[in-house]
């Protein structure tokens, strides 16, 4: 590519529908980040462009699947799950990842969430965890830290959070891992090994909301919050292993923010169990 053909356009435009742009989000949002750490991983994969399918619900994380070009849908709040499952089972060649927030996956799609991975479905889940439903008026919800204050919890919110990674690992999950939006190359290698592992694949990405939640809890700017995960965040492979585990990685104030991949294992996935056991019934029935 020429430069001038790089004035014209970046070299990745074609898996972004540019012509949708500018976006929806709010300056000194998150989301830029995750898009572009995505498209990377997909430009890097070895699934074909074309097996890649995005899906998800609502909230500002459910408006990804209208900005990447790729076979995507965007469905209602909560289901994203459930709908990416009926592609995955009708069409299991696909590479299927759920992009979504916290409201829509750990709140009010919980259940589909546990489930999935419990069976160990073959998904990608990129769980973008800003903390508040954002795009209505940054109400708090269930993975709002304790003490943090929201539209709905002006004096603090006094409701334990999910640690979602222990969650996923305990559900069942193959592959569980957490970073922030400040960790760009982290967040890149993870979507691809996400993309390479056979069963349910759970990414967490701490991401700002400085409208809805950074402003309210003492992040005055988006290089505060941008500097709180620098100053935070520790590697899982850097602390001391004296007993730390995924049950420890809950988000408190004073704690630190643990990043790492938590999960890597190799088990079967809920196709290969099916195909097995439907070659099995076939075999024996002839």
């Amino acid at each position: 590519m020429t430069l001038p053909e790089l004035a014209e356009r970046h070299p990745r435009d074609s898996l972004v529908r540019i012509d949708r742009l500018p976006h929806i989000w709010c300056t000194a949002c998150g989301l830029g980040e995750v898009v572009g750490s995505f498209v990377k991983a997909v430009e890097r994969s070895k699934t074909p462009v074309d097996d890649h399918v995005v899906v998800s619900g609502i909230g500002c994380t459910g408006r990804v699947a209208g900005y990447v070009n790729l076979d995507s849908y965007h469905t209602t709040h909560g289901r994203p799950i459930a709908f990416a499952t009926g592609i995955k089972v009708a069409k299991p060649e696909l590479e299927v990842t759920v992009i979504s927030g916290d409201g829509d996956l750990a709140t009010i799609g919980g259940n589909h969430l546990i489930h999935a991975a419990r069976r160990n479905i073959d998904l990608n889940v990129i769980f973008v965890n800003n903390f508040n439903y954002g795009m209505t008026g940054g109400q708090f919800g269930g993975t709002t830290p304790t003490g943090a204050k929201t539209t709905t919890t002006p004096y603090g919110n006094f409701e334990q959070a999910f640690n979602m990674p222990e969650l996923m690992r305990t559900s069942g999950a193959s592959y569980v891992a957490r970073w922030t939006t400040l960790h760009v190359r982290q967040l890149e290698e993870s979507f691809e090994q996400a993309f390479q592992v056979d069963g349910f694949a759970f990414i967490e990405v701490i991401s700002p909301c400085h409208k809805g939640f950074g402003r309210k809890n003492k992040f005055r700017e988006l290089k505060d919050q941008m500097h709180y995960f620098c100053k935070k965040s520790e590697l899982e492979s850097e602390i001391d292993q004296g007993g730390q585990g995924s049950s420890d990685l809950n988000m408190e104030p004073d704690d630190p923010l643990i990043v790492g991949e938590f999960e890597i294992r190799k088990k079967p996935s809920y196709h290969e169990i099916k195909r097995k056991m439907l070659e099995e019934s076939m075999g024996a029935n002839n």
